[in-house]
């Protein structure tokens, strides 16, 4: 079986709450739910019972201004708590018993802070006109488990998680250089794209668009199977840290990296999804190949 080399395991992001900032870490556990503790927890609305999402900017606009880390490693039979830091430097903890009154106090919304998604797994979103701007009205929409039942296609991730489609996302480097070299103006920073695993990669252009239907080796036994390109939202656009809000971001995209997403036509891309086929334990700097199989 033939395989090629591509780089090397760059960097690996953690997001404990979902729409939240959260770790970068120099090795993880990945297992068929991804990082273990990715997305492990989510604020549901109170009074809609859906999921609150950075997405949703008009209602949550500060959900970037929040970091999420756990307060201890995550295990394979444990989830541990998650402190969650404020801009001010406050935080508070999940096993507090006033989490959900401090974080409804936060973001001017009844929420709860919650660790399983409602078999309805429902968010708002805003889906921005990049010619003018313009955030429009919120729309609501069906992810995870519930996006594929309404399909009528076979979930990759269990009723419950919080993910929006796959367990996994993967960004090369060469993208990001990619479109940093066409729109020098912004910032083509990987934290935007809240990805999982950045793979540092010599080749140009967006290389891992050829990495569809195809096996990612990392180290020498954890293996990913490539699903679909990731179409990317206004969240990518959104403020966070030192990082401004700019909306030609995703005008790039649409520009120069518009392509086929199964049966949605083109979207806006920016690194895959992927499933993990071979679980294991994963370093920075661990070498990466692909393979047809």
């Amino acid at each position: 079986m033939t395989s090629t080399s591509v780089g090397a395991l760059a960097h690996l992001w953690r997001f404990p709450v979902k729409s939240m900032l959260g770790e970068k870490l120099d090795e993880a556990h990945l297992t068929d739910r991804g990082i273990l503790g990715d997305r492990a927890y989510a604020l549901i609305e109170a009074s809609t019972g859906k999921v609150v999402s950075a997405k949703n900017v008009k209602a949550y606009p500060n959900m970037f201004s929040c970091r999420a880390a756990f307060v201890e490693a995550p295990r394979p039979d444990a989830i541990p708590p998650v402190r969650i830091t404020f801009p001010d430097g406050t935080s508070t903890t999940s096993d507090s018993g006033k989490v959900d009154a401090v974080l409804s106090k936060f973001f001017g919304h009844g929420v709860t802070l919650a660790q399983t998604a409602p078999a309805d797994f429902t968010i708002d979103e805003h889906h921005p006109d990049i010619e003018k701007d313009d955030l429009g009205p919120a729309i609501e929409a069906q992810l995870g488990s519930a996006l594929f039942a309404k399909i009528g296609a076979p979930s990759p991730v269990p009723v419950g998680a919080f993910f929006d489609a796959f367990p996994l996302s993967v960004l090369t480097t060469s993208t990001l250089d990619a479109l940093n070299e066409v729109r020098p103006q912004s910032r083509f920073d990987e934290r935007r794209f809240r990805m999982n695993v950045i793979v540092r990669t010599s080749a140009s252009g967006f290389v891992e668009n050829e990495w569809v239907n195809r096996t990612l080796q990392i180290g020498d036994d954890v293996r990913l199977r490539i699903a679909m390109p990731d179409p990317r939202c206004v969240m990518t656009t959104l403020a966070q840290s030192e990082l401004p809000r700019d909306i030609d971001v995703l005008r790039t995209l649409t520009a120069h990296n518009r392509i086929p997403v199964g049966g949605l036509g083109k979207l806006p891309c920016a690194g895959v999804y992927a499933l993990v086929t071979t679980g294991g334990t994963v370093r920075k700097g661990d070498r990466i190949s692909i393979r047809d199989h």
